[in-house]
């Protein structure tokens, strides 16, 4: 399975007050990804605020998107946790229902070593034959997996095919090419760096961005892809301040306040989050207006 282009990294919509998960809502936003011509979709992952989700929830939330997505796009599950138990048995879930892949955040807050993070991720390769998206973003998890951690990780599991770098370092990314070519396919963690990073070979973003702007950043990768490097820069400046915006408070208040201005899901978000301030609307609403977004 090619990965490649602009996967969404989709929030999860709650209804008013964030009790429960807004299915409806969930429906829409991914017609909307497939619409505007969205490669992929990764539900919960951080961006789906996966770690208030109970199991149960985050079953039926992958359950649905693969219903909705109905085989027209790949859907990879996020289901790394701290535990490589329940990592497993996450991904176990997610691929019974229905989930092309799955992609897995190295373990937080344990602050494993090099050698545990290897550890753990060949543990899940071996436990699942599914695609395996690695997803390393040190600012949330706090450990860093470094290149040599990966290299060694590819050479003894067939399975894991890409990695998510959201470590905010493009010459990560240049580095990993250089070092496994083909082997690994990159994808951007971070919107505002998607273009430099596929310039030195990332094939693509999974993106918060998208959500609210499918075509927008599906038209950024496809132009880069095509080596219209020229229409591409364009198209991806035009979109700098946007993906600033996602990122003013904890993701993804902004972009549910994104969704909710444009009628598309409920604000809310769970606690320990708080839903974005009337400032964050305001300069997320100006984004819009400049973008000549609208409902």
């Amino acid at each position: 399975m090619e990965i490649v282009g602009s996967y969404t990294a989709l929030v999860t919509p709650f209804t008013s007050g964030g009790q429960s998960i807004d299915f409806d809502a969930l429906d829409r936003l991914v017609e909307a990804q497939i619409a505007g011509g969205i490669s992929g979709l990764v539900p919960c992952g951080t961006t789906g605020e996966t770690p208030t989700l109970t199991d149960q929830e985050q079953r039926q939330i992958i359950a649905r998107v693969v219903k909705a997505a109905a085989g027209r796009v790949p859907v990879f599950a996020g289901t790394g946790s701290n535990s490589t138990d329940k990592t497993i048995k996450s991904s176990k879930a997610a691929l019974e229902a229905g989930a092309d892949g799955v992609m897995v955040v190295m373990p937080y807050y344990n602050k494993p070593s090099q050698e545990g993070m290897r550890e753990h991720v060949l543990a899940v390769a071996r436990a699942v034959s599914c695609p395996i998206i690695l997803y390393n973003i040190p600012g949330r998890s706090v450990v860093d997996l470094a290149l040599d951690t990966v290299a060694q990780i590819c050479e003894k599991a067939d399975n894991v095919v890409a990695l998510k770098d959201a470590t905010g370092n493009v010459l990560r990314c240049q580095e990993t090419k250089a070092r496994l070519g083909d082997r690994l396919t990159v994808m951007s963690g971070d919107d505002a760096l998607t273009l430099g990073m596929m310039a030195t070979g990332a094939a693509g973003v999974i993106s918060v961005s998208g959500n609210v702007l499918p075509g927008e950043v599906a038209r950024v990768t496809k132009l880069a892809s095509e080596g219209d490097w020229d229409a591409a820069r364009r198209a991806h400046l035009a979109l700098i301040a946007f993906h600033a915006a996602m990122f003013i408070e904890p993701n993804p208040a902004p972009c549910k306040a994104a969704l909710a201005q444009l009628r598309r899901a409920n604000a809310d978000v769970r606690l320990p989050l708080l839903s974005a301030s009337e400032a964050t609307k305001q300069r997320v609403a100006a984004c819009l207006k400049e973008l000549g977004v609208s409902a």
